[in-house]
């Protein structure tokens, strides 16, 4: 499984949606089950699956599906294959 199928699954588990409706485009203002609760759901996941600690700041970036990849790729998490 590729880092961007891993992503895309934590995505669709978080805010109980269809992995084909994990896109670029996903983002906060735009999902109405991405609440604060949702957004931590969210975080513990990417956590757990990428073994990784966000720092509070990356944390409250998150807003977008594609922002998280951003995020993500500071801590050496690769997208590009």
């Amino acid at each position: 499984m590729t880092n961007e199928e891993r992503l895309k699954k934590v995505f669709a588990v978080s805010f109980e949606l269809p992995i084909e409706d994990i896109v670029d485009s996903l983002a906060y203002k735009t999902c109405p089950k991405w609440d604060s609760l949702a957004h931590m759901a969210l975080v513990v996941g990417i956590d757990t699956e990428f073994g990784t600690m966000m720092e509070m700041d990356d944390i409250i970036a998150i807003s977008s599906y594609a922002k998280a990849r951003e995020i993500l790729s500071k801590y050496g998490i690769d997208f590009r294959s």
